[in-house]
């Protein structure tokens, strides 16, 4: 149906389908005002983002990716704990050389506003149209903090793949989340297969909570979280292939998510 105009906020495309797909912690941008402020190193606020992850939303016929940066106005938080304003709020990193003015944390909460209006007009219309809208809310975490050398965390409690549902629906859209796993964990990724699991590492954030509570019965996320094995987390240096394939393996998902979402109409 064409693309939105791209603009400072964030990029987007409308499509003919209820499938879409976010990627919130995808953008590095920041404003000048908050630039000059951050005490942050760029590689120390890179880690702490989801690198790369823009890119596997073009796998959903709709999409949504903002451009600014966590540490200028966190998407997958509640509205009041949007703007990181002291280490408490950032794993403990010292993210500003001095306290921010009320005037630029206003700023940066007005960019909130304008992306959860934005998601509310992209939900409202598909569910409209289609009756039912599933979002794939697609992040990435680190396994490595104990620094580039040492090593990564046990993947008995940090998989592959986690798929977050901590406030989906269960009895309405659990079909959806199941057909997910099951199809993303059966694709032949390099000859093997996905360590997928529900709600190990993340059970989802804000955004997902805010999708079903702003749509319930009508619209469903599931949070995603990639382990960052694409990627050398401390350098930043992606592996082109294995991100390609992870964005191959989520397009396979796409047409079970849509068998999925056709299933809850039918026993609605």
């Amino acid at each position: 149906m064409g693309s939105d105009r791209p603009d400072v906020l964030w990029s987007c495309t409308r499509g003919d389908s209820p499938i879409v797909a976010t990627a919130i912690h995808d953008g590095h941008e920041v404003r000048e005002e908050v630039a000059e402020l951050l005490a942050l190193p760029e590689p120390d606020r890179l880690r702490e983002e989801d690198p790369y992850t823009g890119a596997w939303t073009e796998v959903a016929p709709t999409w949504l990716v903002p451009r600014r940066s966590r540490f200028e106005v966190d998407l997958n938080r509640p509205r009041e704990k949007a703007v990181y304003l002291g280490p408490e709020d950032a794993w403990g990193l010292q993210v500003w050389k001095t306290e921010l003015p009320g005037a630029l944390v206003g700023r940066s909460v007005a960019e909130y506003d304008a992306f959860y209006a934005r998601a509310h007009e992209i939900l409202s219309d598909l569910v409209s149209r289609f009756g039912v809208a599933v979002v794939l809310d697609l992040h990435t975490y680190n396994h490595r903090r104990s620094g580039p050398t040492a090593a990564p965390a046990e993947p008995e409690r940090n998989p592959e793949v986690n798929v977050g549902t901590g406030t989906l629906d269960k009895e309405r859209f659990g079909g959806v989340a199941a057909r997910f796993m099951a199809d993303l964990g059966h694709y032949d990724f390099f000859g093997r297969r996905l360590d997928v699991r529900e709600n190990v590492k993340f059970r989802g954030g804000h955004f997902s909570r805010w999708v079903h509570e702003t749509f319930p019965g009508s619209a469903c996320t599931l949070a995603v979280e990639f382990k960052k094995f694409f990627m050398d987390e401390w350098s930043g240096t992606i592996d082109s292939d294995v991100h390609g394939e992870i964005s191959r393996a989520l397009a396979a998902t796409v047409p079970g998510l849509r068998a999925a979402a056709d299933a809850v109409l039918r026993h609605r």
